[in-house]
């Protein structure tokens, strides 16, 4: 949290969080977001041009070169995570040093090969979630961090962003008890076109988490919504084509479920019952499908949802009594 605020030096304290660590910086009354910038640029030896801010609630993120420059003293009670490389992955990309072998060698350079790396390397320090953040206030907050962790370094997800060329500020978890109803399950949400976006790792008892695949799919739809709003056609010919590439390029054959509990069925999610959430936000609020060129009201959407769960429910209850094993459910709201 930006905890601005004057001290008996009469300076202003700065926090900022980078990397999961905070950092908190003092400055004069006057001082803008563009000296924030370069102190970080001398101290954490980040460079300006790889720096951006992310800061909420509202503003959202900022970058250099920062031409209407901000007063940290207005930025009180706000969030600030500055979104970069570190250093040491910096430092990675730079070119290597020529070895020193004998005139005579016989071996031949792999320059092109070096090449190609660096540019993946480079691709992937570009195309991929900035910042990891779980819910520091629910059990277990380690295990969250791993299990996104894992999410951002899966093999398929990486191909397919760098694909995309998808840039996330924040991959955070979603706290059920906030967006789970009697009717429906949210499983997650994208905001601003990927400045953030949650998922629902959790069961809603919090004792365990979800299916990793399952949550991967999820995580397919959210970034689908980098582009697309709406659940639209388009929406979801981008969303197929994501997964496909996510499951071609998993060369590790990873996600292995947690449980035997299915929470959604993607075969069905373009039918009743199965989105996996209520469109991409813009601004705060739900980009909602559209009717006639209008918005549909809120307590359309509603009950909408609610007859989509119910005749979910009613189908589920007809399967388990006709024997057919109809255990899953689908767990996500439209």
């Amino acid at each position: 949290m930006a905890e601005e605020s004057f001290n008996s030096a009469g300076t202003i304290e700065t926090t900022f969080s980078y990397h999961g660590t905070s950092h908190t910086f003092d400055f004069p009354p006057e001082s803008t977001i563009a000296d924030l910038s370069n102190r970080i640029s001398n101290e954490l030896s980040v460079p300006a041009t790889n720096q951006k801010f992310l800061i909420t609630p509202k503003l959202g993120i900022l970058k250099a070169p920062f031409e209407h420059p901000l007063l940290l003293s207005v930025l009180k009670s706000k969030k600030i995570v500055l979104l970069a490389p570190t250093p040491a992955e910096l430092a990675s990309l730079a070119p290597p040093r020529p070895s020193s072998r004998p005139s005579n060698s016989t071996l031949k350079p792999a320059a092109l090969y070096r090449h190609r790396d660096r540019q993946k390397a480079q691709d992937e320090a570009t195309y991929t979630f900035q910042t990891i953040l779980p819910l520091n206030y629910l059990p277990g907050p380690a295990r969250s961090q791993k299990f996104l962790e894992r999410l951002r370094d899966d093999p398929g997800i990486k191909a397919s962003m760098r694909k995309h060329k998808f840039s996330v500020g924040v991959l955070t978890e979603m706290n059920p008890a906030e967006h789970t109803t009697h009717e429906s399950r949210t499983l997650g949400l994208n905001r601003n076109r990927g400045e953030v976006i949650e998922l629902r790792l959790r069961t809603d008892a919090y004792d365990g988490y979800r299916d990793y695949k399952i949550i991967r799919d999820t995580l397919c739809h959210e970034l689908a919504h980098n582009v697309f709003g709406d659940h639209d056609r388009n929406f979801w010919d981008l969303c197929k084509s994501i997964e496909r590439e996510v499951r071609e390029a998993d060369w590790k054959h990873g996600g292995q479920a947690i449980s035997n509990e299915v929470f959604f069925d993607p075969e069905e999610r373009e039918g009743s019952g199965g989105h996996v959430d209520g469109g991409g936000w813009s601004g705060g609020e739900f980009v909602l499908g559209k009717s006639g060129g209008k918005k549909e009201a809120p307590s359309q959407i509603l009950n909408r949802r609610e007859a989509m769960a119910k005749a979910a429910e009613e189908r589920i209850g007809r399967q388990r009594e006709a024997g057919s094993g109809g255990s899953g459910a689908s767990g996500a709201s439209a």
